[in-house]
């Protein structure tokens, strides 16, 4: 797999665009040198699946340290939001079909390989297809500083938005659910944050 590398970033970071409900997330990255910039969007699973896999990373490296300070650093940051000195016009912007996360430990750097994505129309009448365009693939350096501020801002972002069941990950707009994962026979509850006034019956 050949990639276009963005060396160590001198920023990375994620949010989201658009109303709860629309949104649509993507990670932004600008390279040290090169100072080459690069948008890349991907599903709100993947940026969670991006959060936990830095999570279990961190965890590793620091044998738990950062997961306790973590719990007496207070609370978490509000998600960074993209500059307004960012380019309005990136080098490299795409959709993210895949993510490898990788550690040198040489350099003590984190390394993350964004693989694009390429839905095609392949006959009519077909389904669409997609296609991962590995040749395509982007890659850079950051560091475990910036991982962990990463992480905790996804974490932020993802929660912000409406909440969704635990089991099939459908999102909840606090009416009747019918749970694909249980054939819709039982109604999935959201739990109400203490000081609520409703109370289930």
């Amino acid at each position: 797999m050949s990639t276009a590398d963005l060396g160590l970033a001198k920023l990375v970071g994620a949010d989201a665009v658009g109303q709860p409900g629309q949104r649509r997330f993507r990670l932004f990255v600008l390279g040290q040198s090169p100072a080459l910039s690069a948008v890349m969007w991907l599903e709100k699973e993947q940026l969670n699946n991006l959060s936990l896999a830095l999570d279990r990373v961190l965890a590793q490296l620091s044998e738990g340290r950062i997961l306790r300070t973590e719990a007496q650093a207070g609370p978490p940051p509000l998600p960074l939001e993209m500059p307004a000195t960012f380019p309005k016009r990136p080098d490299y912007e795409f959709q993210i079909g895949r993510l490898l996360l990788n550690y040198e430990e040489n350099r003590d750097l984190l390394v993350l390989i964004a693989v694009p994505m390429e839905i095609r129309m392949e006959a009519r009448g077909q389904d669409p297809r997609i296609f991962l365009l590995e040749e395509d693939a982007l890659s850079f350096l950051f560091t475990l500083e910036q991982a962990h501020e990463l992480t905790r801002s996804i974490a932020v972002l993802v929660s912000s938005g409406r909440p969704v069941c635990p089991l099939c990950h459908t999102p909840l707009d606090g009416g009747p659910h019918a749970c694909v994962k249980q054939n819709g026979h039982r109604e999935i509850v959201q739990v109400l944050e203490e000081g609520d006034e409703e109370e289930e019956e």
